[in-house]
């Protein structure tokens, strides 16, 4: 404790000496500065230097990372692409009234339509235009040619899941023999015998050898199972007209009428029991117009994805920008079918000015379209142009075959006049009249249809040049009234009669140019009477060989170009307006007819997912 004291004590009298410690404090503190100014101060520019580098660096590395970035979704959408997806509602517009499900009456486009996605057949037609077989599963022909034993896939269904078999078919053939159905298919069948052998094959017995038979075995097949017990004379009237069970890739579930007058539409839902697969559609939906306007405008509305029946010049009024237009030529062709019976056509050196004075070329350039591009609305060069294609012949291009077809004389107006005074019409003023003082006249008939007008047009001014006096009468078919029928085709009111004639997959035209036909209730239009042309056409369809059957029918076309029954004008052409964002018709497919879009029905869709490549 006392050592403690001390301690205590002695602290007390340490002296500090304050200049010592100031003097070190300064010292210490100029230490201080040089270090800060030798490694702080001085290093300051470098810093900034430094931070400009660092930046520069960081900003690299982010555009590196960046463009690895873009690389990988660049990388990674080539290993992607949009595929087609089940899903959605198709609603498919087209001109005509729908008066009728039943097939067997079907005559308009959009009862046609309804048929195709509603029904089945034996055969069809698929995307490259050939016959393949539907329910058929093979075709066996007789020595005879005479009898065909078609075998029937066992897999098919009706709508109600009842199976489909060999009785269906035969009950639908005879169903449209009997007169008491009333079917406008009859006259094809009432030769022909049919019976199911067992559930699965069917036998067809026909008069005689007939090559194109495998053609006529694309109608639809009606459940027997259903219609068996009703009357044949009241199938028409029956409630399977409005509400029918089918066996096609869709089945019926609603008929709409949006507007009594104008607007129908039916309701079809893929049906998934369908012996070929579920369509990728869910529901499919026909709209039936009675106008062409009425169907541009459902185009522009959005009401509809697509259209079927517009004309050339109807489609130059749809919005190219959401639309694609996809033009094929049909097996079908347009022509100016001349009267033989016709007081002033009898004259066959008439019938040949006619030809000789038709500049066809010029018709068919007059009813060329262009549509501007959508993506190159400033350079015409990239125009889409819907063409007609040439039509020479009684057939379409491709149906004969050889360096010997024969073709139609070139346009020589001059020569048409000469053959006119030689007939006795000589040019008095602008008319031409004959010895007695009487004008050369036509009377030419068509139907009310944008492309017909045109053609009628344009036919006319070139015969009107020749001297001629033409008096037209365009009918309104949509008129109940008109009876297009009964008043001009029947008795073959008109000199000239400007028409689409119906050719198909074979070219038999028997019925179209054949002496027998030549009646009101046939379809040879023009009277058209020449022994060796129906000697020609008689052995042509009853033989089986491709090559004799070509040379028949060359021989048979010559004599046509010869007599000139008619001009060709045109091939027809069917005219398919989609939405951008749908999948449907390939726009390589050949067509027979328009109601031949459907060949790949299954695979049209409207919901699309992206999905990654196969390897």
């Amino acid at each position: 404790m006392a050592d403690d004291k001390r301690g205590w004590r002695h602290l007390q009298k340490i002296n500090f000496d304050h200049k010592k410690l100031s003097k070190r404090v300064k010292k210490a503190e100029g230490a201080t500065m040089r270090h800060a100014h030798k490694f702080i101060v001085s290093r300051m520019d470098n810093m900034r230097d430094v931070r400009r580098h660092i930046i520069g660096w960081l900003l690299l590395v982010g555009v590196m990372i960046g463009i690895v970035g873009l690389q990988m979704m660049w990388y990674q959408r080539s290993y992607q692409t949009s595929a087609p997806t089940s899903g959605g509602t198709y609603a498919e517009a087209s001109i005509g009234a729908i008066d009728t499900l039943n097939p067997l009456y079907a005559k308009s486009n959009p009862e046609i339509a309804v048929s195709h996605l509603l029904f089945s057949s034996l055969y069809t037609y698929d995307e490259t235009g050939h016959l393949r077989g539907d329910l058929a599963k093979s075709t066996d022909v007789d020595p005879t040619g005479m009898i065909y034993t078609v075998k029937i896939r066992d897999d098919a269904l009706w709508h109600d899941n009842t199976r489909l078999n060999a009785n269906d078919i035969a009950f639908t053939v005879n169903l449209i023999k009997n007169p008491a159905t009333r079917s406008p298919l009859r006259s094809n069948w009432q030769d022909v015998k049919v019976k199911a052998l067992d559930d699965s094959t069917v036998e067809f017995q026909l008069p005689a050898s007939y090559a194109a038979f495998p053609h006529a075995l694309t109608f639809a097949v009606l459940p027997e199972h259903i219609l068996g017990r009703v009357d044949p004379s009241a199938i028409r009237e029956n409630v399977f007209s409005r509400a029918p069970i089918g066996s096609g890739p869709f089945s019926y579930r609603l008929l709409q009428t949006i507007d009594t007058a104008s607007h129908r539409a039916v309701n079809m839902t893929a049906f998934p029991e369908y012996y070929k697969g579920t369509p990728l559609i869910s529901r499919f939906e026909v709209h039936a117009y009675n106008t062409q306007d009425a169907v541009i405008k459902a185009l522009r509305g959005g009401e509809v994805n697509a259209a079927m029946g517009l004309t050339s010049a109807d489609v130059r009024n749809v919005d190219l920008n959401n639309y694609n237009v996809i033009s094929r030529p049909v097996n079908s062709g347009v022509y100016a079918l001349l009267n033989t019976d016709s007081p002033v056509l009898k004259d066959k050196a008439v019938r040949q000015a006619l030809q000789l004075g038709t500049n066809v070329d010029a018709i068919r350039s007059g009813m060329r379209v262009s549509l501007p591009s959508p993506q190159n609305l400033n350079d015409r060069s990239k125009d889409i142009t819907l063409d007609k294609p040439a039509l020479d012949l009684p057939f379409v291009r491709g149906q004969l075959t050889g360096d010997a077809i024969p073709r139609a004389p070139a346009y020589d107006s001059k020569r048409a006049g000469e053959i006119l005074d030689s007939a006795g019409w000589k040019m008095v003023g602008n008319v031409r009249k004959n010895s007695t003082g009487q004008p050369l006249t036509l009377s030419l008939a068509t139907t009310k249809n944008a492309g017909y007008e045109k053609s009628l047009e344009l036919l006319v001014g070139q015969w009107r040049q020749l001297g001629i006096t033409i008096n037209t009468n365009v009918v309104n078919t949509a008129d109940p009234a008109s009876n297009f029928v009964q008043n001009v085709l029947q008795p073959r009111s008109y000199d000239v009669l400007l028409y689409e004639l119906a050719i198909g997959a074979d070219p038999d035209v028997y019925a179209y140019w054949h002496t027998s036909q030549a009646n009101q209730n046939g379809y040879n239009f023009s009277n058209y009477r020449n022994t060796t042309a129906d000697a020609a056409l008689t052995s042509a369809r009853s033989r089986v060989e491709p090559d004799l059957r070509n040379a028949k029918y060359l021989a048979f076309a010559k004599q046509w170009l010869d007599d000139v029954p008619a001009i060709g004008l045109y091939q027809s052409t069917a005219e398919y307006v989609a939405s951008k964002q749908v999948k449907t018709i390939d726009a390589q497919s050949m067509l027979i007819s328009p109601n031949d879009r459907y060949a790949n029905i299954l695979y049209w869709s409207v919901e699309s997912k992206s999905v990654y490549k196969t390897p």
